[in-house]
């Protein structure tokens, strides 16, 4: 078996960390659920949403580089998803660096076979170019993602998704509110 995961929300809870961020760059007080609701759209949904400047974008960016791998908590159970799998990809928006230095320092790098950041300038989720140069030379038999716009590729390619913590996303194969209830679903598969 092989799975896609997203990184943020999906294999660390981060959106605590960009949500505080988000709400020191405001410098308002704009609830952290408000902040929350539209980040779980997009960042570029939330930036555009509050009307962020090319500045505060830019300060914001700063502190989220400041952020320290430790900070990046995983989600419970993770690990033994990810040694049901035979090869593990990551697609995010985020830094192939980040996560990799996220992944290095809890000791889980050696589960991926492959990470694809936007430093590899394919065109952003919910568009499935980076999904499908990974079926190039893999199967993906599952996408694993929090957000609508990670599980969008997967419906396109006919690849089965797992909603995780959102049971909101329509038309999707799996949803899970823990990666037990996953481990679960997969071991009876086996």
């Amino acid at each position: 078996m092989n799975i896609l995961w997203d990184f943020d929300g999906t294999l660390v809870d981060s959106y605590r960390l960009f949500v505080k961020l988000f709400k020191k760059m405001l410098g308002d007080d704009t609830t952290e659920e408000e902040i929350l609701s539209h980040m779980k759209v997009s960042f570029t949904h939330a930036f555009n949403h509050y009307g962020v400047t090319d500045e505060q974008k830019k300060y914001f960016q700063a502190m989220e580089r400041e952020l320290e791998p430790a900070e990046f908590e995983l989600f419970e159970s993770l690990e033994d998803i990810l040694k049901l799998a035979e090869h593990n990809f990551v697609v995010t928006h985020n830094s192939r660096e980040v996560v990799r230095r996220v992944l290095e320092h809890h000791q889980l790098d050696h589960y991926f076979t492959k990470i694809i950041g936007w430093e590899d300038e394919f065109p952003r989720k919910p568009d499935a170019t980076a999904y499908k140069h990974i079926l190039k030379e893999y199967s993906i038999d599952l996408v694993v993602g929090d957000r609508e716009l990670d599980l969008l590729p997967a419906k396109e390619l006919g690849i089965p998704a797992c909603s995780f913590q959102d049971p909101d996303i329509p038309g999707i194969d799996y949803y899970v509110d823990s990666y037990s209830e996953l481990y679960d679903q997969l071991k009876k598969q086996q």
